[in-house]
């Protein structure tokens, strides 16, 4: 057995494959799992909705149903009156739907509900199951996302993708930036500089990168660059590896200036020709800014080539509910929807 210890890298890549096959197949079995129990759950509801309906039964079915079902199976869980109220929601809201009906099974009974409970309309509900689905996102954060409101950040985002960059990357580079960033977790005063910003955001890296999005990679923050013997300073570098590029962040604590944008494209040009590798893609900017007039930035970005976007962040997790009138029309929404699902696919789940 001594030709197969640890240090043996033929061994190294066998123990490996062995670990990735029991994963796979742990994988699986939790979802086949995860697929009956939603099933039942629906059929329970489906049932409950049918005898309400049919004969006319009341509410006290439900709670006479669970002291049956727990005098019948003692320990079991999941048949607590809420819980079956929960199924019967699930059921009735979802049962005339049938395109969210297959993404319910991918997740969670608890997400579901999650989900069903807090979010009203069923495109933001498809937007948050695909993302749970595709992204594994726990049950803390999927309460984070949905009070942060980063369904509406995502879709009202500002950039001159489509103009700038090549058709196949456009609405994944979309799906990348967001129109305002909650930094809630940073312990800041109302007033503070760029540098208390940022020192704030390197110091909760986890924090930040999960606010940004899925695939970012933190490169460096004051990320240096020098040009004729001249030194500049990036203020926050990251790479996203589904794009495969450098995002370029800039930090201001006032409101968006068209200026901003004149420094953001000399930094994109110095990536592209110095550090940008010959498999990677052209680097792409976001201007984060404490305000900002949605005008303005339409016409500054309407006279650069670089890929840039322009968001707003808050320290705080309140968004004002008007901000939900901006959005798109239905059909726009789900059009994009149908792009996040087709982007996200299943090839790598497989």
């Amino acid at each position: 057995m001594s030709n197969l210890s640890n240090s043996n890298s033929e061994y190294i890549s066998f123990f490996a494959e062995i670990k990735e096959r029991i994963r796979r197949s742990q994988y699986k079995a939790l979802k086949s799992v995860n697929k009956e129990l939603i099933q039942l759950y629906w059929d329970i509801g489906q049932m409950i909705v049918d005898k309400q309906q049919r004969l006319g039964w009341g509410k006290s079915v439900v709670e006479q149903l669970s002291k049956d079902i727990l005098k019948e199976y003692p320990g079991i869980k999941g048949f607590s009156v809420r819980n079956l109220w929960n199924m019967r929601l699930f059921y009735s809201e979802l049962q005339q739907n049938e395109k969210l009906q297959p993404l319910v099974a991918e997740i969670s009974w608890t997400k579901n509900i999650l989900i069903l409970t807090k979010c009203k309309d069923s495109l933001e509900r498809e937007f948050y199951l695909l993302h749970v689905k595709k992204f594994g996102w726990t049950k803390d954060v999927l309460v984070h996302q949905i009070e942060n409101k980063t369904y509406e950040k995502y879709l009202l985002n500002q950039t001159n993708f489509d103009q700038t960059l090549p058709e196949k990357y456009q609405h994944q580079a979309k799906l990348a930036v967001k129109d305002h960033y909650t930094f809630d977790f940073l312990e800041l005063a109302e007033e503070h500089s760029e540098h208390e910003l940022e020192q704030a955001l390197v110091r909760n890296i986890r924090k930040f990168l999960i606010e940004m999005g899925p695939w970012f990679t933190f490169v460096g923050n004051q990320f240096r660059v020098e040009i004729s013997e001249k030194e500049y300073y990036i203020d926050l570098l990251l790479f996203h590896r589904k794009l495969k590029r450098f995002v370029a962040l800039e930090l201001k604590i006032g409101e968006f200036k068209p200026e901003y944008k004149g420094k953001m494209e000399f930094y994109l040009t110095v990536l592209n020709e110095q550090y940008k590798e010959d498999h990677e893609n052209d680097a792409i900017g976001i201007i984060v800014c404490k305000s900002k007039d949605k005008t303005i930035v339409e016409y500054s970005l309407k006279t650069t080539t670089q890929p840039i976007g322009v968001a707003t962040y808050s320290t705080s997790s309140s968004l004002p509910e008007e901000y939900r009138q901006y959005l798109p029309a239905p059909e726009v929404i789900a059009d994009r929807l149908a792009i996040v699902k087709d982007l996200f696919g299943d090839k790598d789940e497989k």
